[in-house]
């Protein structure tokens, strides 16, 4: 049997721009509905939505048959955990809140085998070698996994330069909504200077030869990341699109109650 090959990882080294979708409903019916409509890549979201490894198995099975990616993040970077959704057949992580080089390498140390790095030797119970039936398994592996690392924090961006360079990440992610909070203008990543932040922080990625990604919900500023260079740009959330349709139904037949505006765009 072939090894699964990782065709979002494979996008970013050839500089392919890439459309995303941010999954909270923690559905595997729901995601199929994304992955039918076509983006390039969609996030099974385990820090803020209620996904546990059985939830985050059923969406990568869902999406499996289709030509979108799966990108899973945990709730967490913690070795034990990053053993479990590699297992489970992830190959692309996006983990939240890294701050340091050191932070960097050892998330690429967690997502390789030895010697390179520290993943558990247990791929015989794995869905990711196809419980033993891909060929060559552990030698292909490491070649197919994808690291995003979440720069979100003042801290991250004083360290950006030294995170991206470390080798085995992929991708560096700014998490605007977090980034705007922690520079003091939390729920306004809209403001110009948290929007000069990850402007440079774009080209500061770039210029290490690695790829920048981002969620946002304005298509005016999302846009322009794309235009900065930005590889992988999620463009919204299932959990938002579901409510602002709702409430546009809504409306069509009596006055709904107005839905949050809390996040200031970014979802």
């Amino acid at each position: 049997m072939d090894m699964p090959r990782n065709l979002f990882k494979q996008r970013l080294r050839d500089r392919q721009a890439q459309i995303g979708l941010w999954l909270g409903l923690a559905d595997p019916y729901s995601a199929e509905m994304a992955a039918n409509a076509g983006f390039d890549w969609l996030v099974i979201d385990g820090e803020h939505a209620p996904n546990d490894l059985r939830s985050t198995l059923g969406q990568l099975q869902a999406i499996a048959p289709y030509a979108s990616q799966p990108v899973v993040r945990p709730v967490i970077g913690d070795t034990a955990l990053i053993k479990q959704l590699l297992d489970i057949g992830a190959q692309t992580l996006l983990v939240p809140m890294v701050e340091t080089a050191e932070q960097a390498r050892q998330l690429v140390r967690a997502t390789r085998y030895p010697p390179a790095g520290i993943r558990g030797m247990g791929s015989p119970l794995a869905r990711a070698s196809r419980w033993n039936n891909v060929d060559d398994y552990l030698d292909q592996a490491d070649e197919q996994m994808c690291l995003l690392v979440q720069v979100e924090t003042r801290l991250g961006l004083d360290n950006l330069d030294a995170i991206a360079a470390v080798d085995g990440v992929d991708g560096v992610f700014i998490g605007p909504a977090d980034l705007s909070a922690s520079m003091g203008y939390r729920g306004n990543p809209a403001h110009p200077e948290v929007q000069a932040a990850i402007e440079d922080g774009i080209a500061r990625i770039l210029a290490v030869g690695k790829a920048p990604g981002i969620l946002m919900g304005d298509e005016q500023l999302a846009r322009r990341y794309l235009e900065l260079g930005a590889l992988f740009v999620a463009v919204g959330v299932d959990t938002s699109v579901l409510v602002r349709g709702l409430h546009t139904l809504l409306a069509t037949y009596k006055t709904p109650v107005a839905p949050g505006t809390t996040g200031g765009g970014v979802y």
